[in-house]
């Protein structure tokens, strides 16, 4: 399946604890660039998020970010640090003691001193075990959006590697044509110049022209490459970067191609192989 890196996704729940929000945005990368932001109480199920998210993708830049907000009621509990105030109490006594304070003492003092009263925290092992359930869901979703913009960037590569079979059968049938031409080329131009040729060296001349003109080689290569372009997009694994080699393999004969052409039809299908090559080549940076 053909996935492309380019893909957003977003989703929430709420529980008795509060609102749990992964978004995930991931665009094109020669490797897997995980940015993760997370909220304070789950920076400890780091690595359990990247794990999941290492598992699950292969190749582009993902920016995930996980938000939490606590329940309205989450927090109105107030939790009092017993041994803290203990030791107050006891310290104050002491003073008295020695003071000879009458002073009796009062529970709201204590409360005020720092850190004798604390906010209640939410169970984190299942706050982490609920952000995880809904990262693999999120995850879902991205990748059903990367296979729905894999399956577009299929149809249309299958479409230019089809143009560019059909340009190869078009030169292919050409080549004939053109060794003729140049025969007659040569003989007009001997006609010409009035003058009578060695018919031996004449044809020894145009066998080496014809060599040095001839383009079946990088045209089976060409074909070769669009098979095995086929093949790759078969696979069920990622192939963007296998895709990007077949491009500088396709360029590279569609160049040689340009450089022995003779003709301005031959040229014009080098040209235009070479527009075709590109668009490929720009649509397979976004394939994982």
């Amino acid at each position: 399946m053909i996935r492309s890196m380019t893909a957003f996704a977003h989703r929430e729940i709420t529980s008795t604890q509060g609102t749990l929000s992964w978004e995930l945005r991931t665009v094109n990368h020669r490797y897997l660039d995980i940015s993760l932001r997370l909220s304070d109480e789950l920076r400890p199920a780091e690595n359990d998020f990247r794990t999941i998210l290492q598992h699950r993708l292969q190749r582009g830049k993902l920016e995930a970010s996980l938000r939490f907000s606590p329940s309205s009621g989450a927090n109105s509990t107030i939790v009092v640090n017993e041994p803290l105030a203990r030791a107050l109490i006891i310290a104050c006594r002491q003073i008295e003691a020695i003071t000879d304070t009458p002073d009796k003492l009062k529970a709201v003092d204590i409360l005020r001193w720092p850190g004798v009263t604390m906010e209640s925290r939410p169970d984190l092992e299942t706050l982490g075990a609920e952000a995880q359930q809904l990262l693999e869901a999120v995850l879902n979703d991205l990748i059903d959006m990367r296979e729905r913009e894999g399956r577009r960037l299929l149809e249309f590569i299958e479409q230019r590697c089809d143009q560019i079979a059909e340009i190869i059968v078009r030169i292919r049938k050409r080549r004939p044509e053109i060794i003729q031409l140049l025969r007659e080329r040569i003989h007009k131009r001997l006609e010409e110049l009035d003058v009578t040729p060695d018919n031996n060296r004449l044809e020894q001349e145009l066998v080496f022209m014809a060599q040095r003109l001839d383009v079946e080689e990088e045209l089976d290569r060409l074909l070769a490459h669009l098979d095995e372009i086929s093949a790759v997009l078969e696979r069920n694994e990622p192939v963007g970067r296998r895709l990007d080699f077949l491009m500088q393999e396709l360029n590279r004969e569609a160049n040689t191609l340009a450089s022995k052409s003779n003709d301005s039809e031959t040229t014009q299908a080098a040209v235009d192989l070479k527009v075709l090559i590109e668009q490929m080549r720009e649509q397979i940076q976004n394939i994982e």
